[in-house]
């Protein structure tokens, strides 16, 4: 099996702050790898380093083959990256951010504006090539910064935060184009993300990070059987109160009767105990009305695993990293 992205033992520390602690995963080869965590889990410290933004302090980094801090330049040849952060030229029209950009990738000339132009078509903007970037919405720019991270066929694409704040139908089709660059592409994509409706939909696989350490992975299925049990709500023909002795069969790991006289049944894997109880109660001549249930759900697992607290820690590790780069250019 082929990995784009391959992480052994990664270090990165703020002086005594340890932002990072010794986190190995790998990405496949033209997946779509979610990496979620709380503010200050240490997120968008890991993506600056595999975007060779940051050097780490110890450990192994390599993006599409190449080593992130003997062979920098040759990993930015084979990423794209949207930062959660603006960073497009608001003075300039849409084509003419892509056009600078595709100019320091090497590009020129007729295949450049070839690029531009299906690249903007992609994002659905070519019809406001034109117009001055500052003019266009909020949902317009992150498609734009799609546009310009894919405009030289990059190998990778890391997303950080790529929806956050827009309006729900925006972040639908921002949805559409990332899996449409990587069914149509053969992008490998890497997505940190808040939400956990967008790791559901979008992620072959999940990583979950907390205070520095990658304490989860897995497919949303995986690491929603961690929780634990299915519920399943069965609303009965007339009240039972001794229902739950009844359903006392190896589907169902424990019984009670809720508002309304529904019986909430907690098993393993609802889909197949569904059929098992149903039939064990026609036997029992138990008469049925309606039937419902509920799975863990991805935020379920991320508050089980990192707790309620809300943290925003990261966002200074980051700035002092910026800080003293900023001080040692003077």
């Amino acid at each position: 099996m082929e990995f784009d992205i391959v992480v052994e033992n990664l270090v990165k520390r703020y002086g005594p702050v340890e932002a990072v602690r010794g986190i190995s995963f790998q990405v496949r080869r033209g997946e779509i790898f979610g990496f979620l965590g709380p503010n200050g889990a240490g997120k968008t410290t890991t993506i600056h380093i595999l975007a060779t933004l940051l050097k780490p302090t110890s450990g192994k980094a390599l993006v599409a083959g190449y080593d992130v801090v003997s062979e920098p330049d040759r990993v930015r040849k084979s990423i794209g990256i949207v930062f959660q952060d603006p960073s497009l030229d608001d003075n300039l029209t849409g084509y003419e951010n892509l056009y600078i950009h595709g100019r320091l990738y090497g590009l020129n000339g007729q295949s450049l504006r070839e690029r531009i132009e299906e690249a903007l078509k992609f994002v659905e903007l070519w019809d406001f090539r034109d117009r001055l970037v500052r003019s266009y919405s909020g949902g317009m720019r992150r498609r734009l910064e799609i546009a310009r991270a894919m405009l030289h066929t990059p190998r990778i694409l890391f997303l950080d935060e790529p929806t956050i704040g827009l309006d729900p139908q925006t972040r639908a089709h921002i949805w559409d184009y990332i899996k449409r660059l990587n069914r149509e592409y053969g992008t490998t994509v890497f997505l940190t993300t808040h939400y956990m409706d967008e790791a559901e939909m979008l992620c072959d696989r999940i990583a979950i990070i907390d205070h520095g350490k990658i304490i989860a992975m897995g497919t949303a299925e995986e690491l929603k059987s961690m929780v634990g049990s299915d519920v399943v709500y069965i609303k009965l023909g007339k009240p039972d109160a001794d229902i739950c002795s009844k359903l006392s069969i190896a589907n169902v790991e424990n019984c009670k009767i809720v508002e309304g006289g529904t019986v909430a049944l907690q098993v393993r894997k609802a889909t197949e105990a569904i059929p098992a109880i149903l039939l064990h109660l026609d036997r029992l001549e138990v008469k049925v009305t309606e039937v419902s249930y509920r799975r863990p759900s991805l935020n379920d697992v991320f508050i089980h695993l990192t707790g309620r607290e809300m943290r925003d820690s990261e966002g200074s590790f980051v700035e002092v990293a910026r800080m003293m780069h900023r001080a040692r250019m003077r």
